[in-house]
């Protein structure tokens, strides 16, 4: 009878805080939704390397080497299932990961993509909550799609890529 009565009394918890949710409440409505994260970029001094480290130490499906010259860089995809890792690498002097490996000789994480339902919508409302984007227009990134950049100085010190879905 004991077990029966808390077990009734976590029900009965359970219905009130889910009923009067208070974070439902502080969520605003936005024009845009956030998607599920798409890939975690990883800046790489020695591209072959990484792409064997990934493809013949740990048997992960890697795709081939593709060049990205809007970018300035190149690009290996690692597919893991629920997310994929993007290996980049300098394509020039100008190369933005140029010079983040100046900075980190050995590599490391670069930035983090999250898919969003409308990539303009999003930059509206983000312009407004003063997040800066570095771009004016985004650019078509290595799926093909359109994609932005978010300033790490807003988004707690990480290079935020967003992508539409």
């Amino acid at each position: 009878s004991g077990l029966l009565t808390r077990l009734q009394t976590s029900a009965l918890t359970i219905r009130t805080l889910s009923s009067s949710n208070p974070f439902s409440q502080n969520i605003p409505s936005c024009l845009w939704k956030l998607g599920r994260l798409n890939h975690v970029a990883i800046a790489v001094p020695d591209l072959e390397k990484a792409q064997s480290l990934y493809k013949d130490v740990l048997g992960a499906q890697v795709s081939e080497t593709v060049a990205l010259p809007e970018h300035g860089v190149y690009t290996i995809f690692v597919e893991l299932g629920n997310t994929k890792l993007e290996l980049l690498h300098p394509l020039g002097e100008e190369s933005p990961i140029a010079s983040f490996l100046q900075k980190n000789r050995s590599g490391g994480m670069h930035h983090i993509c999250i898919e969003v339902d409308d990539i303009k919508a999003a930059m509206t409302e983000l312009k407004k909550k003063k997040i800066r984007i570095l771009s004016e227009e985004p650019k078509i990134g290595a799926h093909g799609k359109p994609v932005i950049f978010l300033h790490p100085k807003d988004c707690h010190g990480v290079l935020v890529e967003l992508e539409q879905a």
